[in-house]
């Protein structure tokens, strides 16, 4: 998977004829700061649960970030599948991973959701496994201590190894990267994050360095940086190596989003 820098190059508008093959993973960036009647508008596709677990949020923000990024991922999942973004139903394995109900998805699609600040990213593979994290970055975190309780001894000694001013940023390397694997296997924290390895160190390539869990390889996952805008670390993790990679964006005033 191979990426250009350039914002405005690699977050492609999406063609309304966009198919997904099963060599490819789409990830779809999209902002989260729509209109308040936007936001009411996008509800009417949410089912009677989703609108529910909406309206437990204390925070109206908290609240409107919900509502928009599940509306798009309904509507991008639907636009795959050529149906309603309010007739896809929804399950949820013993993790609390969400999928396709298998009636609505014949062409065996698998996606994973996240967002940060203003900015949700949303992957979409067909027959293998993915994870996607998305991180606004903040100086603060580095000073924690929350490394040196979740990250491996490896990384938490290359992270003090790198001069202050470029922590922050290779903190919310190791979290995305290792968030989005243990997305990708669909076990949420029920994986100790210091199980595994990953890189972090500024410039350097997003990869899953070594893994201490059963017979898994590194081999067996692809892991890539993806460039989201500044202020922000984003991951992606799929299974498998042979598959190339599009940055997708919603056309703007296009039905749906």
């Amino acid at each position: 998977m191979i990426m250009s820098a350039n914002l405005a190059d690699l977050w492609q508008v999406a063609d309304q004829n966009l198919s997904l093959p099963d060599d490819e993973v789409h990830v779809w960036r999209e902002s989260l700061g729509q209109p308040a009647p936007r936001v009411q508008a996008l509800s009417s596709a949410l089912s009677h649960d989703e609108q529910e677990r909406a309206g437990r949020f204390y925070f109206q923000r908290d609240r409107e970030h919900f509502i928009t990024s599940r509306a798009m991922l309904r509507t991008i999942l639907g636009h795959y599948l050529k149906m309603r973004p309010g007739q896809l139903r929804f399950r949820y394995s013993y993790y609390g991973k969400p999928y396709l109900a298998e009636e609505d998805n014949g062409e065996d699609l698998r996606f994973n959701l996240s967002h940060s600040g203003d900015l949700a990213l949303i992957a979409v593979t067909r027959g293998r496994d993915v994870g996607v994290d998305i991180e606004r970055i903040r100086q603060d975190v580095v000073d924690e201590g929350i490394a040196e309780r979740f990250f491996s001894q490896l990384e938490v000694a290359t992270l003090r190894s790198l001069p202050a001013d470029l922590q922050a940023g290779a903190f919310f390397n190791c979290w995305t990267r290792k968030e989005a694997y243990i997305k990708a296997r669909g076990e949420g924290l029920s994986l100790p994050l210091d199980k595994f390895d990953v890189s972090l160190a500024p410039g350097e390539p997003a990869r899953l360095l070594e893994t201490r869990i059963g017979s898994e390889e590194t081999s067996d996952w692809s892991m890539q940086e993806l460039a989201v805008g500044a202020g922000y670390a984003a991951a992606l993790v799929v299974k498998g190596c042979d598959c190339q990679l599009k940055c997708l964006r919603w056309p703007e005033r296009q039905e749906g989003l």
